[in-house]
């Protein structure tokens, strides 16, 4: 995965005031923190900060901070957006280090739609995730994971133990085989079962 790079300088002052200085400055206010070290105050340029969220995966990239000459390797973990306009207007940056698996939110994709029987019958896919939280290595964070549907029939789930995930990763959910998707029954379908159920039932 590819790793994104952000300048940012260093703010002297922590505090709401501080950071509302901070944006009429035309910056966003930002802090660097964790693996052991002091928090980081930073700023950096709307429009740099603007074009690396666009790209997609915000917050399943590693980040490489630039401050006064030093890189700082991070993942974004929570940015906050202005309620009438929307704009950034804070963001933390979560350190990361070798040997340390991390935990983010994968995409998920699913394919082969058209070899999926239930699909074909006119059954309907039900993705009951559309991500999935994995702890990975940090310098091997998937940029998706695939869910393939060949085989799958009305009424069939796909669970997280059927899904090949990236050797190293792991779901933090452990205490349970949670669904991914199901192939639903058309509507149409349902309303027929519905009919037959009604009919045998009255027949007793």
């Amino acid at each position: 995965m590819a790793t994104f790079t952000l300048n940012a300088e260093k703010r002297e002052r922590a505090g709401k005031g501080a950071a509302r200085a901070t944006r009429r400055a035309g910056r966003v206010p930002a802090v660097v923190y964790g693996d052991n070290k002091e928090p980081i105050m930073i700023s950096v340029v709307p429009l740099e900060l603007k074009k690396l969220i666009q790209t997609g995966g915000f917050f399943s990239h590693l980040v490489e901070i630039n401050v006064d000459g030093k890189g700082h390797r991070v993942i974004a973990r929570d940015i906050q957006l202005d309620p009438v306009t929307d704009r950034p207007i804070h963001v933390d940056f979560m350190r990361v280090s070798k040997g340390h698996t991390i935990a983010v939110n994968i995409p998920l994709h699913f394919i082969n739609e058209l070899a999926a029987p239930g699909i074909k019958r006119g059954g309907v896919l039900n993705a009951v995730r559309h991500e999935v939280e994995l702890n990975v290595d940090p310098d091997n964070i998937p940029e998706f994971i695939e869910i393939d549907l060949t085989g799958l029939d009305i009424n069939d789930s796909v669970h997280i133990s059927n899904v090949k995930l990236p050797a190293g990763s792991a779901p933090t959910i452990t205490d349970r085989d949670f669904t991914i998707a199901t192939i639903a029954a058309p509507s149409g379908m349902k309303a027929e079962a519905a009919q037959e159920g009604e009919e045998e039932g009255g027949e007793e």
